[in-house]
């Protein structure tokens, strides 16, 4: 399948700004030249009448990040070793606890842990607000310097303080920093033979990944698949082009998602290719408040197609594009440049995406009580002819066959594990529960119409 080539990085990063862009009027000219002028007095007195002696590189980063942070929760500076850092994350490897956070109210939110690492082992969850590390508030530091101290060596501790809605109290978590390697899919078998797809984030490799999974899964279920599960619950996004990619993996033709920015003509329209993989086999895309960005423009283009079926809760409601902007060697600048809208038009900004069917996380628990009486179980009940007949097919399906050894009829197969240490749902995953009978569902229906 043709892949499309963006300039892009950690999320969400597309369209560079344009050249030819209307020149500033002279009023206009005269206005940012004074703005300039009150710039340089307020630097130069803070150089000379501060307290204690201050950096002019520190001053001018800061000065720059605070310009670019008060636009949007999402525009930011970062000098050349956050710049470095942040093309470590696009690669999938670095060393830290494995959070996405964002920065809100001055204080650093979490949109969602990542997938078996510290930060999700520990319990930390979307939505929780970092307020202090190793007993220091971070009230005041930028959304980058709180992630700068969030890392470290691998094997080193760090104290994390949480607010959490509903808990009176702060919670205190002591975590150890690791390697943190994403695997940005995973995927196993699930009962009934569906395809359970797990993407945790968008990097450099991801459609190509997706794609290799599910011909694995495809393989272990014997060609033979009735459905897919699409999770993208707690996945805050990544890059534009793989999301673009993911998509063109479940649909045929259509418009994907477009961007459009500042100006009427800085608009891109992005359209699938003939070839999707599963030759129109029923979805289901599983999303919550964690879902954001990449994985948003994914639910949103095949939930406009009705080529999915959206199960969860409400989505983060990201629906901007930055762009990452070098500045020759002093780092770069990460800026919003354009909105994208799913292929209905509509955008998704502050809103999210609406899942088909509202399913809320819940917990499944078998009601007690005495067990009813069933026909079998009264004495002198008839047997059911049906049995005998089954009971001899069993037997000889397990009689061995030139010299083979005999099949033990009661020994089931076991669901085929991709990248993945857990081959079945969590007991406890309703809306993943929720999904699988969806999709048996869809499954014996289709069945019985071709019937």
């Amino acid at each position: 399948m043709r892949r499309l080539s963006l300039a892009a990085t950690a999320a969400l990063f597309v369209l560079l700004e344009p050249a030819g862009a209307a020149p500033p009027t002279q009023s206009g000219s005269a206005d940012t030249f004074k703005a300039l002028n009150l710039f340089a007095e307020v630097f130069d007195k803070v150089r000379s009448d501060y307290v204690e002696p201050v950096k002019d590189d520190e001053l001018v980063e800061n000065a720059i990040n605070g310009m670019l942070t008060s636009l949007d929760p999402h525009s930011s500076y970062m000098n050349a070793k956050a710049y470095k850092d942040m093309q470590v994350d696009t690669h999938g490897e670095f060393g830290g606890l494995g959070l996405e956070v964002v920065q809100d109210q001055g204080l650093v939110k979490v949109v969602s842990p990542i997938d078996d690492t510290p930060s999700a082992k520990a319990g930390i969850k979307a939505g929780d607000y970092i307020v202090a590390l190793d007993g220091n508030p971070i009230v005041n530091l930028s959304l980058n310097e709180a992630v700068e101290k969030m890392r470290g060596a691998p094997g080193s501790t760090i104290k994390v303080t949480l607010r959490r809605e509903g808990e009176p109290k702060p919670i205190d978590l002591t975590l150890t920093r690791a390697i943190i390697k994403i695997a940005s899919v995973r995927g196993h078998l699930e009962r009934d033979n569906i395809a359970y797809l797990r993407i945790s984030s968008f990097k450099e490799q991801t459609s190509t990944e997706l794609e290799d999974t599910y011909k694995k899964l495809k393989g272990q279920a014997g060609g033979k698949l009735a459905g897919v599960v699409l999770d993208l619950r707690n996945d805050p996004g990544g890059l534009l082009d793989q999301a673009i990619g993911v998509s063109d993996d479940f649909l045929d033709r259509g418009e994907i998602v477009s961007t459009r920015g500042r100006r009427p003509e800085d608009v891109q329209r992005y359209n699938a290719h003939p070839g999707e993989i599963t030759n129109g086999l029923p979805i289901v895309i599983l999303i919550n408040g964690g879902t954001a960005s990449a994985s948003e423009i994914v639910a949103g283009a095949l939930q406009d197609h009705h080529r999915a079926v959206v199960l969860g809760t409400k989505s983060f409601g990201k629906g901007s594009v930055q762009t990452i902007i070098p500045v020759p060697g002093q780092g770069a600048m990460r800026l919003t440049t354009a909105r994208y809208f799913t292929p209905s038009g509509r955008s998704i900004q502050a809103k999210g995406i609406e899942p088909d069917i509202l399913v809320e996380p819940a917990k499944i628990e078998k009601i007690g009580g005495p067990e009813r009486l069933h026909e079998a179980d009264l004495k002198g009940a008839l047997k059911n002819p049906d049995d005998a007949a089954k009971a001899a097919a069993i037997k000889a399906a397990a009689a061995p066959k030139d010299g083979a050894a005999a099949k033990d009829p009661d020994q089931a197969p076991v669901p085929g594990d991709v990248n993945d240490p857990t081959a079945t749902a969590k007991a406890d995953d309703y809306q993943l529960s929720r999904a699988l009978d969806l999709l048996k569902g869809v499954s014996l229906f289709s069945a019985r119409a071709v019937d």
